[in-house]
């Protein structure tokens, strides 16, 4: 298989760098909900963007991505290191140049901590935190096992401080980033509030995995599958929560969120609910492919997929393919609008650009990037409820 094959056939989810503490977050669950709804996970790194996992560091291409931001990026990385500057810092200025709204540049230890991460581990204390609706920050979710969990804090803690610093009205990316460490074992000093009781509480960052795939069977007998990011394994995970779900009930697919990931996950978690067939077209300089379910996927369940903002990317192919073969009820508000593929691009002193080189259509050709994908069913608030009601008024198919 060519690198350009090998890069191909994967979407990321990367939007432009932002550097410092306010870096954009992009995986949900490795990288939780995005900007679009206002919930970041510790769980998901510093608040960097992410690369695939399938392709290794030592894969990266040397010059691949758009040819000539990549060459532009180079010389402009090469000249700063013989000028004693900043290479990456060079790279990310050329990119910037190029209008690539996608485009941007990782150092090579960013890189390999993106590649970790979708392999579904990340270092940190199994937390996600979002903004309340007075502005503090609060606990959204406590990994089960994790630090965070082991020291007693539950689901709506608020989050005071970190190390000392307060965290009030603070992006909440600069908290995730306060939040993540380099190594296993680095201490982390946490400010809480429950109630009237406030404390402090040491914890120890420990290396965790992240549950990508959870599922959870609601009250009238249908099955929830909540897919927060489109890690290693969580397309087969897909694949077996639908096939151990009882018989004849209904599949409630969250795509809530998730900002996108491997896109071969997406696709074998197609195949969980359709008998082969075309999941996407997309192109890479020119060059068109097709992206197919496996055969055998289950078409009798009924299937309702809940999107809002923040499902992105990877999110939105899996989205498009079930919309547009008629297999899911869609139901939500409209998703994110990311359907480009990049490529990333080894520098001279070690970095990575990842470059936008083409863009995914679903089956019957729409465009996603920019646009999104429209819900069947458009519902901003109680959406989760809206969507239980639709999934229990659906039959199976004839």
């Amino acid at each position: 298989m060519s690198g350009l094959d090998r890069f191909a056939d994967r979407l990321v989810v990367p939007r432009r760098v932002r550097r410092g503490a306010a870096l954009t977050l992009v995986f949900a669950s490795v990288l939780v909900t995005g900007a679009a709804t206002g919930s970041w996970s510790e769980a998901a790194g510093d608040g960097r963007k992410t690369p695939p996992g399938s392709v290794r560091s030592d894969a990266v291409a040397p010059l691949g991505g758009d040819g000539h931001t990549a060459e532009r990026a180079s010389e402009a990385a090469a000249e700063a290191m013989a000028d004693g500057k900043s290479a990456e810092k060079a790279a990310e200025e050329a990119v910037s140049r190029s209008g690539d709204r996608w485009g941007s540049v990782y150092s090579h230890g960013e890189y390999q901590e993106f590649e970790e991460a979708l392999d579904g581990a990340y270092t940190g204390v199994g937390l996600w935190a979002r903004r309340g609706a007075d502005g503090r920050m609060e606990v959204s979710r406590v990994q089960k096992g994790g630090p965070a969990d082991r020291a007693g804090i539950r689901k709506g803690d608020r989050l005071r401080s970190i190390d000392g610093e307060r965290v009030t009205g603070r992006p909440v990316t600069e908290v995730v980033a306060l939040l993540r460490g380099d190594r296993a074992g680095t201490p982390v000093r946490l400010g809480l509030e429950r109630g009237t009781r406030a404390w402090s509480e040491t914890l120890r960052r420990a290396r965790l995995s992240t549950d990508s795939v959870t599922v959870t069977k609601l009250s009238g007998g249908a099955v929830m599958i909540k897919v927060a990011a489109f890690t290693k394994g969580s397309g087969e995970a897909v694949r077996s929560a639908v096939r151990e779900a009882p018989a004849g009930a209904g599949i409630l697919l969250d795509l809530r969120g998730n900002s996108g990931g491997l896109v071969a996950e997406a696709v074998t978690a197609s195949s969980a609910l359709v008998d082969g067939g075309l999941v996407a077209t997309y192109d890479v300089r020119g060059e068109q492919k097709a992206l197919h379910a496996e055969r055998g996927g289950d078409t009798e369940r009924p299937v309702v997929t809940l999107v809002d903002g923040g499902t992105m990317s990877a999110a939105e192919l899996l989205t498009g393919a079930l919309q547009d073969r008629g297999r899911a009820v869609v139901v939500g508000s409209r998703t994110f609008g990311k359907g480009s593929v990049q490529m990333p691009s080894r520098l001279p002193d070690g970095s990575v650009a990842e470059l936008t080189v083409g863009h995914y259509r679903t089956p019957s050709g729409r465009t996603v990037d920019g646009r999104g994908i429209t819900p069947d069913l458009e519902v901003e608030h109680g959406a989760e409820a809206r969507a239980e009601t639709v999934l229990t008024g659906l039959g199976p198919p004839s």
